[in-house]
């Protein structure tokens, strides 16, 4: 590995050239399972969601519900992904999470909905209160479910699987915000005078006072699902099940405050459960990233000892800022493709120290050898190409 000769190098080392073949990266094997059954859940969810939405009649008001709703999109995925600066889940599967939230979770809700109403013939207030919270939480949970179910390896911890539930929990806010705001537009039976006004109010109180909510109740449910992928215990697959009363519990307080005693109780709620919730999940997830760069050095440091990587390398590849250094001094040196190389490279470290932290815990799946050894040497072919800044003292 070509480095920098030491803290008063004045001149850029030369990198060879970088194959365009080495920053091809390997396919990671799927289950054909999931991607069957999630296309086809999500060809009936938007089916029946294409349905609800043409039912309205009311093309003017999806347009000002779709404008509205997508403006606090934004701001929380990128919360989401500021948590998973370690180890950046696939894009694809997190575009995943957003469209079963927005789709599947949605449309599955609504059916279970429309049965229960029809066939028990619950009143609007409990079925707000407590057939929605345990329909809604349990199609956004079963994504996750479904994942680590299928694909052990997309979640390593707690973390993963929070992100991953809170980018279900956005998509089904988003199109749940999108009905919301559409009947507020269109204004009668309890929706107000209607108008642009009536629809910039709901947006206030859902898109700019509570657009955590969801993310927050389904938060509950991935971090069940990975201690249970994480974890030792006997009791560990109880931790799901834990999570998802969790998040139909607060569900239902949050919907209940709002449908009972005329909705008095709907600000002490929100002042008194919701936001000191929204701050404990904040706190537990930025102490796991913290954890995370903890187990990273730990778990690193005896992979090198090992001798699959240089010691040296350890901090650089776990510190964020010395990570963003490290790819900007790459550009510098030898452009784009020497970029990609040292992202890539970080990437195969971060998720080679989560593999061998679950070796060393006991916890390692089956295919920890295989997978291990895949990893290491996907960084012995990108090793040549990768070059430190002069700061890290002349690494080789």
């Amino acid at each position: 590995m070509s480095g920098a000769g030491g803290f008063g190098q004045r001149h850029a080392p030369t990198l060879p050239p970088v194959p365009p073949a080495l920053l091809e990266s390997p396919r990671r094997r799927g289950s054909r399972a999931f991607t069957v059954v999630l296309t086809i859940a999500l060809l009936i969810g938007s089916a029946v969601m294409a349905l609800v939405l043409l039912a309205s009649n009311a093309p003017g008001a999806l347009v000002i519900g779709v404008v509205l709703a997508v403006l606090p999109v934004g701001p929380v995925i990128a919360a989401f992904l500021w948590l998973d600066r370690y180890e950046p889940e696939p894009v694809r599967l997190l575009a995943l999470a957003f469209a079963w939230g927005a789709v599947v979770a949605t449309a599955g809700a609504l059916v279970l909905q429309a049965a229960d109403q029809f066939v028990l013939g619950t009143p609007d207030t409990w079925s707000a209160a407590i057939v929605a919270p345990l329909t809604e939480e349990l199609f956004k949970g079963l994504f996750v479910v479904l994942l680590v179910w299928s694909r052990r390896q997309a979640i390593d911890g707690v973390l993963d699987g929070l992100v991953y539930a809170g980018l279900v929990g956005v998509g089904f806010a988003f199109t749940e915000n999108i009905l919301y705001l559409g009947a507020a537009y269109v204004g009668g039976e309890g929706n107000g005078p209607g108008g642009l006004g009536s629809a910039v109010g709901v947006f206030v109180v859902r898109g700019i006072f509570s657009p955590f909510a969801h993310p927050l109740f389904t938060a509950f449910i991935g971090v069940g699902v990975g201690y249970a992928v994480v974890s030792r215990s006997a009791t560990r697959w109880l931790a799901p099940l834990v999570g998802y009363a969790l998040a139909v519990a607060a569900h239902a307080a949050w919907n209940g405050s709002a449908f009972f005693g005329g909705g008095q109780f709907f600000l002490l709620t929100y002042v008194f459960a919701m936001v000191p919730a929204f701050l404990v999940v904040v706190g537990f997830a930025v102490w796991a990233r913290k954890r995370e760069a903890a187990m990273l050095t730990r778990s690193l440091g005896d992979a090198a000892a090992r001798g699959f990587l240089g010691q040296a390398e350890v901090p650089w590849l776990v510190r964020l800022p010395a990570r963003r250094a490290c790819r900007t001094y790459a550009r510098a040196v030898g452009g784009r493709r020497a970029e990609q190389v040292m992202k890539e490279y970080q990437q195969q470290a971060v998720e080679l120290g989560f593999l061998h932290d679950r070796y060393l815990r006991g916890t390692a799946p089956d295919d920890f050898a295989a997978r291990g050894t895949a990893m290491v040497q996907r960084m012995q072919a990108l090793r040549p190409y990768v070059t430190y800044p002069p700061a890290a003292g002349g690494i080789r």
